[in-house]
């Protein structure tokens, strides 16, 4: 038996639970031993992001990932619950949590070449090269200067501790996480898409405000790119107007 089929049957596959049997909400939570692993997890993901940097993280492989934590004391190894975890969060299909998107990175382990990318200067993103980086550039162009990249290539690293900490802040509530981000496995910034805003805006950029904004006005006139996940989408994922679909 493979070691992630292993993994996905052993215990901590069955410990997704409601939070109350009685209630009407059909919103799954973790377990409180699944919750626990999580906590430490997300610990773990900070630290290593704090040691790699921010800009290097967005492109960290998974077994980069693990090297790291097996030789620096500082973010420390990654316990097996936690592996279990990992894969669980990575391998297991989403959709009894409202999640449809499309698969988007077969394997846990994906690399993504230093040569296939170009680091934007003073965002701390990267982009892929060919039509992401010619998209970006003319939206600059059709925009205006004040339009900013505020998330670009996302390996599964990344993707994963932007779920996990989401789960963490929802307080293990994964129904809702899978509404507001992709789950690793399924996220288009592990291939193409990126995520821009209005210079100044912060956090407004990644709410429902962004479409309020001239920035955005302008975005939708143009053809070359498209809106990932509009307010129809069929993914179940939320309204994200600042998502910029590459097409």
């Amino acid at each position: 038996m493979k070691r992630r089929d292993f993994l996905l049957t052993a215990t901590l596959s069955s410990a997704f639970l409601k939070k109350d049997l009685f209630s009407s909400s059909n919103e799954i939570y973790m377990s409180t031993k699944e919750w626990n692993t999580l906590v430490s997890l997300n610990k773990r993901l900070k630290r290593l992001k704090s040691y790699v940097g921010y800009a290097n993280f967005n492109i960290l492989s998974y077994h980069s990932a693990l090297y790291y934590a097996r030789n620096y004391p500082k973010i420390g190894e990654f316990t097996e619950l936690e592996l279990q975890l990992m894969d669980k969060l990575f391998y297991e299909d989403p959709s009894s949590y409202g999640f449809f998107g499309t698969k988007t990175c077969a394997e846990v382990d994906n690399v993504i070449a230093e040569k296939d990318v170009v680091k934007i200067p003073y965002t701390g993103h990267y982009l892929f090269k060919g039509q992401p980086e010619m998209d970006y550039k003319n939206l600059l162009k059709d925009v205006g200067p004040t339009l900013v990249l505020t998330s670009g290539v996302r390996n599964v690293i990344k993707q994963l501790s932007l779920y996990v900490n989401k789960i963490y802040y929802l307080k293990g509530n994964v129904t809702k996480a899978t509404v507001s981000i992709a789950p690793p496995a399924y996220s288009y910034h592990t291939i193409s898409d990126f995520d821009v805003g209005r210079k100044g805006w912060g956090y407004k950029n990644f709410t429902a405000d962004f479409a309020t904004t001239d920035e955005f006005s302008k975005m939708t006139k143009l053809n070359y790119i498209g809106m990932r996940y509009d307010e129809n989408n069929t993914d179940g994922v939320r309204f994200e107007p600042w998502h910029v679909e590459v097409i």
